[in-house]
């Protein structure tokens, strides 16, 4: 796996946090981290899966571990990808994450399965 650093752990207090993440093969991946409130961070890829839009601006509940685009109301789980509701269908790619002390690593090389 190559896990680079995207984020300080204390920059995810607020809420998502986007980053860009390079890919050797594909170039820059638009990345959206969370961190739950039993301190887990999960990063998924950026995009709803149906409407093609960024899920770092859609609505993010810690508790229920989910966030929904803003578009068309998706709900997905931010641990699995998982799509939740319509419209989508097609759940979200998920990167393992690794924290380091205070630095928050992911790997867009090595996706995780759908759980």
């Amino acid at each position: 796996m190559s896990f680079v650093q995207v984020a300080q752990l204390d920059e995810l207090t607020d809420g998502p946090v986007a980053v860009e993440v390079d890919h050797p093969s594909e170039g820059p991946l638009p990345v959206v981290l969370f961190r739950l409130p039993d301190g887990e961070v999960h990063a998924l890829l950026d995009e709803c899966s149906h409407g093609a839009v960024q899920l770092s601006e859609g609505d993010f509940d810690a508790h229920a571990g989910t966030v929904e685009c803003y578009l068309h109301g998706s709900l997905f789980n931010v641990c699995t990808g998982a799509a939740l509701n319509l419209p989508a269908t097609q759940p979200v790619p998920v990167y393992p994450v690794r924290v380091e002390g205070k630095h928050v690593l992911v790997d867009v090389e090595n996706p995780l399965k759908e759980n």
